[in-house]
């Protein structure tokens, strides 16, 4: 009976101390669970948004900072939208701007990727508008050729950077467009003597603003220099019902004139009295006072005296007036004839049907098929 209590009192240390040891392994186990640290994951995270670089102009270029991200290794990727649409193939941290982004807004997203694959994705600010570019003058345009009456000048266009594909023209004479001239080169006229001509010249490229430019000035001469100076006085014959100023003033403008014989070097200058000739605003009647072969329905020349008819000067003569005339032109053409026959010039007759008349021939009688003309033709000048 005392040896089975000792051996229940062994046997239930013994169970015991295993009970004790596979519980203290447990707890050792559970504890080792609760320790050990949970791993937590996390998308890339941007510090800074990604902000684009660079002026929205055609031609330029956009860079992106991307703005930093946590992880800092994190990988990144980019892709640049135009009008919030993807751009084909744009996946660079560059961008360079063209056609088709003019008057759009560009921005670019960022993709950050972190060594567990897991990413995540933010976009810059939109950009202005693209603009277009300026073109860059690399010479400024030029008026080439002798600026003389009848002569052809043309414009050089100068050069820009990128050369222009196209180019239009304009010209100007004292600051005013002359219309009807839109070439690249302009005969000059003999309204543009004494004036300087400009050439406008607008250029274009594109992606590019319209640029345009003036080339200096160039004065415009007489057809030749001045070979000869002559002067002239003005005197009336019998009793004159026109007015004497305005003879006067009108005869200087045709000797004046580019058209006239000043394109043969002959320059005309009034004096008061005297002179190399004289000009006369003759009565009809007393015409053939002064020689005569002078009649008085026409005008005439005589020695030193170069007579108008004061008739003819009013009212142009019939041939005239029937082909519709001006009566401005015609006394153009008397004081030109007259003056003529007085630089020793004879007359002369129509070259052919349909051309102008020379200044020497008598188109105040008839014109032999040619066109009434009150200028010296370029045959009569040399």
């Amino acid at each position: 009976m005392g040896l089975s209590r000792a051996l229940s009192r062994a046997l239930g240390r013994a169970l015991g101390r295993a009970l004790g040891r596979a519980l203290a392994a447990v707890l050792v186990c559970v504890g080792l669970l609760v320790a050990a640290p949970v791993t937590a994951h996390a998308d890339p995270v941007p510090v800074g948004p990604p902000v684009v670089l660079g002026e929205a102009v055609y031609a330029g270029t956009l860079r992106v900072d991307d703005g930093g991200w946590e992880p800092a290794d994190a990988s990144l990727d980019y892709q640049w939208l135009r009008a919030g649409e993807p751009v084909p193939g744009a996946v660079g941290r560059t961008y360079d701007l063209g056609l088709d982004d003019l008057g759009r807004r560009l921005r670019v997203e960022v993709t950050a990727t972190d060594a567990s694959g897991a990413s995540s994705t933010a976009r810059s600010e939109p950009t202005d508008r693209v603009r277009r570019a300026d073109l860059r003058v690399r010479r400024e345009p030029v008026v080439v050729g002798r600026p003389r009456y009848g002569r052809v000048v043309s414009a050089d266009p100068g050069r820009t950077a990128p050369a222009a594909t196209r180019t239009t023209y304009r010209w100007e004479v004292a600051g005013e467009t002359v219309a009807g001239q839109a070439g690249r080169r302009y005969r000059l006229g003999a309204a543009d003597v004494g004036r300087k001509v400009r050439a406008v010249v607008t250029l274009k490229a594109p992606g590019y603003r319209r640029l345009t430019l003036t080339s200096p000035g160039r004065r415009v001469h007489h057809r030749v220099p001045v070979r000869r100076t002559v002067t002239y006085s003005v005197q009336t014959r019998g009793r004159i019902t026109t007015s004497l100023r305005a003879f006067r003033r009108q005869a200087q403008e045709t000797y004046v004139d580019a058209r006239g014989w000043r394109g043969a070097g002959v320059r005309f200058r009034p004096v008061p009295r005297g002179g190399s000739f004289t000009l006369v605003l003759s009565a009809a009647a007393q015409v053939p006072s002064f020689h005569p072969i002078c009649s008085a329905q026409w005008s005439c020349r005589v020695g030193r005296y170069v007579i108008i008819n004061e008739e003819r000067w009013k009212h142009a003569s019939p041939a005239w007036n029937a082909a519709g005339g001006r009566l401005r032109d015609y006394r153009h053409m008397v004081v030109n004839h007259e003056t003529g026959h007085w630089l020793g010039r004879g007359h002369a007759s129509c070259p052919g049907a349909g051309q102008p008349a020379p200044v020497m021939q008598q188109q105040s009688k008839g014109l032999g098929g040619c066109r009434f003309n009150a200028w010296p033709t370029v045959r009569e000048l040399r």
